[in-house]
């Protein structure tokens, strides 16, 4: 007969005269109380569920405990709330409110199908590394690896989020785009070495609008920075020009994307561009004056000293026309610093000065959503063998940064996080310790008293509860 075995208490010193005591004892409790905020998020947009849509699955119905929208949206709320690794999911699995989140009917896991999962009501790192190593080729026939992605529809559902986020047409938008490295650590497929980056990494391309991903393509690197630029630049304003015919689009980036065929292809498709242009002997002598001048300047102030200067240009070989130039000529007490764009706007729309600074230099904020999706949301984790499977892992880190944003977007609008970057959100309104009781009737989520961030998570449930439901 088993014995009946006592909580095991742990003793520590004691304080202010009062003994402390722990014990695992606390019933269901989660540090990631806030993913309520993520779950009404969902309920308003649909992002998760038409995610789930790019997939098809070809397991029996019958067999399913956790359906494809169940997976991805496990997979997902799991980036979001800081979770990087498959194997988290190992523990995160028996979390009842991450469960609630996705949707599960048994929060608990109690009515399971095998005796083994009781209490776990959510998928292992098992069945979710399965949406990940799917092939289009081997999918209906594979005994376990039976649900493929459309990565096409993804592609589509990038845009289609952008366009939805807008209730009317803007004027004008800016599309941004550039390129970064993602290191890699191992012999994935595709691996190249970049002298620029002094590592084996991939090249992923990626356009914003603003804040808003309209592309995360993940690329070799043995390749152009603009290599592939101009066919996702096409299929998203043909995307975008379906839905909003009369907008204008102006694309923004630096050198490395001033290319004939891009540029071409903007001004013979009424698409507007402004490009950094990599310096050269021909354009800094075509700068000297200004350059002179700045210099002196500088010497006699001891402050940085700029001019700007409008020209046209013309490369030798390279370009099939003339085009407009900016040139800024600047001094800075150490060196001299000149820049170049070019661009299809006109002088008179923009000038020399505003063209340069208010316009170009703006894109430097999309690196700062890079850098979010690569250092808090794991987008740079592309550790499977495969490009493939490494594009997916790339999407799923693109669908936490969309239901994040959109968080930002909907629910901290007037707010002070209403500018704050993802790890500052999830930091002060996702990671709230909670009690976690499930009755017949409710979900009881028992947020922490001292939560400092108590009337901020307030607000933005009102935000967010005042919005439409999705249909």
């Amino acid at each position: 007969m088993p014995t009946e075995c006592t909580q095991e208490s742990f003793w520590f010193h004691r304080q202010s005269g009062r003994d402390v005591v722990a014990r695992f004892d606390g019933g269901s409790i989660t540090s990631d109380g806030g993913g309520v905020l993520l779950g009404e998020v969902e309920r308003h947009t649909g992002i998760l569920r038409q995610f789930a849509a790019c997939f098809t699955d070809h397991r029996d119905p019958e067999q399913v405990e956790h359906t494809v929208q169940d997976l991805v949206s496990q997979r997902v709320y799991g980036l979001a709330l800081g979770y990087e690794d498959l194997n988290d999911h190992d523990e995160l699995r028996r979390d009842p409110l991450l469960a609630t989140l996705v949707g599960k009917a048994d929060p608990l896991g109690r009515d399971r199908a095998r005796i083994r999962d009781a209490g776990a009501a959510l998928a292992g790192k098992s069945t979710l590394n399965r949406l990940e190593l799917t092939t289009p080729e081997t999918a209906a026939a594979s005994r376990y690896k039976k649900i493929v992605l459309d990565g096409m529809a993804v592609d589509r559902l990038l845009v289609d989020v952008f366009l939805q986020a807008h209730a009317r047409p803007p004027r004008q938008i800016v599309l941004d785009l550039d390129a970064t490295d993602d290191p890699l650590h191992g012999r994935q497929e595709a691996r190249f070495f970049h002298g620029y980056y002094g590592c084996y990494c991939y090249l992923p391309l990626y356009i914003f609008c603003g804040e808003h991903l309209l592309c995360a393509r993940l690329r070799p690197s043995d390749i152009d920075a603009s290599a592939g630029t101009l066919e996702e630049v096409q299929r998203i304003v043909a995307q975008v020009r379906s839905r909003w015919p009369r907008v204008r689009i102006i694309l923004r980036a630096d050198s490395g994307f001033a290319r004939e065929a891009i540029m071409d292809w903007c001004e013979q498709s009424g698409v507007d561009y402004v490009f950094g242009l990599a310096k050269n002997a021909r354009l800094n002598r075509i700068l000297g004056k200004e350059l002179h001048q700045v210099r002196l300047e500088c010497e006699r102030t001891g402050q940085p000293t700029r001019e700007f200067k409008d020209f046209t240009y013309r490369t030798r070989t390279s370009w099939s026309r003339a085009r407009r130039v900016v040139g800024k000529a600047e001094h800075l007490p150490d060196k001299s610093n000149p820049r170049f764009v070019v661009t299809s706007l006109s002088a008179e729309e923009y000038d020399a000065r505003a063209l340069y600074e208010d316009l170009y230099c703006v894109r430097g904020d999309m690196e700062n959503r890079i850098k979010e999706q690569q250092l808090y949301l794991f987008a740079d984790r592309t550790s499977t063998a495969t490009m493939r499977g490494n594009q997916i892992r790339l999407y799923l880190s693109s669908l936490a940064y969309l239901l994040l944003h959109a968080l930002r977007r909907l629910g901290l609008k007037g707010t002070t996080l209403a500018r704050a970057q993802c790890h500052t959100i999830r930091l002060k309104l996702l990671k709230i310790g909670a009690q976690v009781r499930v009755t017949v009737r409710k979900v009881w989520v028992s947020l922490a008293s001292g939560s400092p961030y108590a009337d901020l998570f307030a607000r933005v449930c009102a935000n967010l509860q005042a919005l439409p439901l999705r249909t």
